[in-house]
């Protein structure tokens, strides 16, 4: 099923970020994989503020496993973007983020990103159990 643009209030944590002069592609707009820098800077910057991860050198880390994106309209250089930070489900070692990308000041999305975490053992590469700490930090932006 298609993704729908949503609005602000559906999210719990924003940054706002300046576009760059290199997200542009060739047709004037945010290139689609420079989204993903965006959505992996807004998610790991909020693991760092809220002490969730040891970045880089801590025991467990996040690896993605899974990315979906959905366009609604375009971004682009220059330009100001609102990212939008909620969880939408958490497992046993893995959880599920959703990323709002905002242009400018509108109150819909220009695009919805899913990023799914799989916290990981730094060193074997195997699966753990999400720690209390970023359990506890997940469910303070889970908006379901």
């Amino acid at each position: 099923m298609r993704m729908k643009p949503t609005s602000r209030q559906g999210y719990a944590y924003f940054e706002e970020m300046t576009t760059r002069w290199r997200d542009n592609d060739v047709y004037g707009h945010m290139n689609n994989v420079v989204f993903y820098e965006y959505v992996d800077t807004v998610v790991n910057s909020w693991l760092i503020k809220t002490n969730s991860l040891v970045i880089p050198s801590g025991p467990i880390i996040g690896l993605v496993v899974e990315t979906r994106c959905t366009y609604f309209s375009e971004i682009g250089f220059p330009g100001v973007l609102t990212a939008g930070l909620k969880v939408n489900r958490i497992g046993e070692s893995s959880v599920q983020y959703e990323v709002g990308l905002f242009s400018g000041q509108e109150e819909k999305t220009a695009a919805r990103i899913l990023f799914t975490h799989v916290c990981v053992d730094s060193n074997s590469k195997k699966p753990v159990k999400i720690p209390d700490n970023l359990l506890q930090s997940l469910k303070s932006i889970n908006k379901d």
